[in-house]
């Protein structure tokens, strides 16, 4: 039996926008997407912003982008090595011809390395994430070809807000954002600190049973 689902979204920002997502259950464990976007419609039905999909769960998905007649394949997979999980993803862009790989090796629930290298580019990222206390995680990340670090923070507090810290070595670029999450009293994302350029973002997503989204920007240039 094909079971069919649909969700949609609105942001009512200046740059107004929606989204629809179609998705079908084949009865097996592949599943049918279709998403649109207001693109579609708004000078009549079209092609614009329609997306297909075939999704397995775990081991492939296939995207067709209908006006751009455009693939997007990827692969994932598990393999164990030494009684330790190692997850691949393999991402192939047909339109831009750009290959990527990563792959993350998890030692336990609170230690886990990975690695990310697109092809063509030399790009290469390799990163350490340590989990501790179930609350607190530490992130380095080093640059391959710009040969630098990269630092996150982050603290989750009462299960649903997260506290994050962000550092650039290579830009000198210091961000602080706060999030929650939660069925009960909506989503949103507040505080967005960079330096030494300061920048402040509010927005609110969800609120409640309502759908919301307001922005706020305000900058101050400081010369050193």
């Amino acid at each position: 039996m094909m079971k069919a689902s649909v969700k949609g979204r609105y942001e009512t920002d200046k740059n107004s926008t929606a989204l629809a997502n179609f998705s079908f259950n084949t009865g097996t464990d592949v599943k049918l997407k279709a998403s649109l976007t207001d693109a579609t419609f708004v000078n009549g039905p079209s092609l614009n912003g329609l997306i297909l999909s075939v999704e397995k769960p775990g081991s492939f998905i296939v995207d067709y982008n209908v006006p751009n007649k455009d693939f997007r394949f990827q692969f994932m997979n598990n393999v164990k090595i030494a009684d330790k999980t190692l997850k691949l993803n393999y991402i192939h862009g047909q339109g831009d011809n750009r290959t990527m790989v990563d792959g993350t090796l998890v030692f336990d629930l609170n230690n886990k390395v990975s690695a990310n290298y697109m092809f063509g580019t030399g790009n290469c990222k390799l990163k350490y994430s340590y989990l501790h206390g179930g609350v607190r995680t530490f992130e380095p990340c080093y640059d391959v070809s710009k040969n630098c670090w990269d630092f996150t923070f982050s603290q989750r507090v009462y299960g649903e807000d997260l506290f994050r810290a962000t550092y650039q070595t290579s830009s000198k670029v210091l961000g602080v954002d706060w999030s929650r999450d939660s069925k009960i009293n909506g989503i949103f994302k507040v505080f967005n600190f960079f330096f030494p350029i300061f920048v402040f973002n509010l927005s609110i997503c969800e609120f409640g049973r309502r759908s919301k989204k307001a922005e706020v920007n305000c900058r101050e240039y400081v010369e050193y």
